[in-house]
């Protein structure tokens, strides 16, 4: 049964949404006429899901609330093409043996925010008909678009300009994606903002082919300080299946421009409470409890509460309680690479030690494990920042 429910289709059309197409007039009065939608998201499985992916489930689930058919299509053909989206140089292809195993936790972790067990969503693999296509087919679809339409990608552009190669393959790949939505027949697609030419790709094909308008929605991307979004390419990316301290402990290494941003776009904390937050950060109020909050309701939404309890209980333990304060030495550096750190804190004895440390795992920046050697520290508030070796070698740097 479709619910219309005015406060919460105002969430839909609003929340974390960058734009909607062709505009949010026409999307409400289909959501208010009590039609139920056909509504998918895409995911191909290049790596970990991430709280990118997140950010488009939790649309999803406002969507699944409100009683329409939610569809995650697993991109096990599309993953092995490599979407060009922000990307520089032609993707390493990937074999269909990688993309399953990539994708061997995904229905688990979508669990955690879509409800699955329910009849109204369902997971479907674009393999299935992909793979069935013949070249007479792949005419027929190609007809369908310009070379101009698929050139004024961006990327395409930038790569044009650095003289650098477009691969046949990349040029397909939206036409793939767009074969997807006319195949299932979908009402609507929701994806992050940098898919927008990808879905608009399918509204073009499905407009041409069945005279259907196709929906688009497109979230706000969730952002580091620098602007680059939260994601595999930048390596700055809460996986779904970190762990809770882990998870608990990048939140907490945020800036504090990102507080609002990921309440609004990234949980399922009341729009009112949000905006409450918002007033409190303008009145100066101390944005660490609020990111703590944050911290906390990511945890729980992807553990448990009695996990989101752990995880904020032992980072006060550590950095609000001073737990062994005495054994914390503190350095004053304008450095904010993290070999550079590590050596600069003595946590290292060189930079090889400290890229070896990395590899393995045993560094963590308030609490949150370092992986990629070019980590950079960001703004250090007045508390300062600990990194941390193994379980018991601490050091802060001011």
């Amino acid at each position: 049964m479709i619910k219309n429910n005015e406060e919460k289709i105002n969430e839909v059309l609003t929340r974390g949404v960058e734009k909607i197409y062709p505009n949010k007039a026409a999307l409400e009065k289909v959501l208010k006429s009590g039609k139920k939608l056909r509504i998918y998201n895409g995911i191909d499985p290049t790596g970990k899901l991430h709280i990118g992916h997140g950010v488009v489930l939790n649309k999803l689930r406002q969507l699944q609330e409100l009683g329409h058919e939610i569809i995650i299509l697993i991109g096990d053909f599309t993953a092995q093409i490599g979407d060009p989206t922000d990307k520089s140089a032609t993707r390493k292809p990937l074999t269909h043996q990688e993309v399953l195993k990539n994708s061997k936790d995904y229905q688990k972790l979508i669990g955690k925010v879509l409800d699955i067990k329910k009849s109204n969503v369902k997971f479907l693999s674009n393999s299935v008909w992909s793979n069935k296509l013949k070249p007479v087919d792949m005419l027929e679809l190609a007809s369908k678009f310009t070379v101009a339409q698929l050139l004024e990608r961006d990327m395409f552009q930038a790569r044009i300009k650095a003289g650098k190669n477009i691969g046949l393959h990349e040029f397909l790949y939206p036409i793939f994606q767009a074969y997807d939505a006319l195949t299932m027949n979908v009402d609507m697609q929701v994806g992050g903002n940098d898919q927008t030419f990808n879905m608009l790709a399918g509204r073009t094909l499905m407009r041409k082919v069945k005279n259907k308008e196709k929906f688009v929605l497109t979230t706000k991307l969730l952002e580091d300080p620098t602007g680059a979004k939260m994601g595999k390419t930048a390596g700055n990316m809460i996986n779904l299946d970190d762990k809770p301290s882990e998870m608990y402990g990048k939140i907490m290494s945020w800036t504090d421009q990102m507080i609002i941003p990921g309440f609004e776009i990234a949980t399922d904390v009341p729009f009112t409470e949000v905006k409450q937050i918002t007033q409190d950060l303008a009145k100066a109020k101390n944005p660490k409890k609020f990111k703590m909050l944050l911290a906390y309701n990511f945890v729980e939404m992807y553990h448990s509460t009695k996990e989101a309890i752990s995880a904020e209980e032992n980072f006060k333990q550590i950095f609000i309680d001073k737990l062994n304060p005495d054994k914390i030495k503190t350095f004053k550096t304008a450095k904010r690479n993290i070999v550079d750190v590590l050596v600069l804190t003595k946590l290292a004895s060189s930079k090889s030690e400290a890229r070896r440390l990395i590899k393995q795992g045993g560094v963590k920046v308030d609490t949150a494990r370092i992986t990629d050697e070019n980590f950079k520290i960001g703004k250090i508030d007045k508390d300062g920042v600990v990194i941390q070796k193994g379980k018991r070698h601490f050091a802060k740097i001011i």
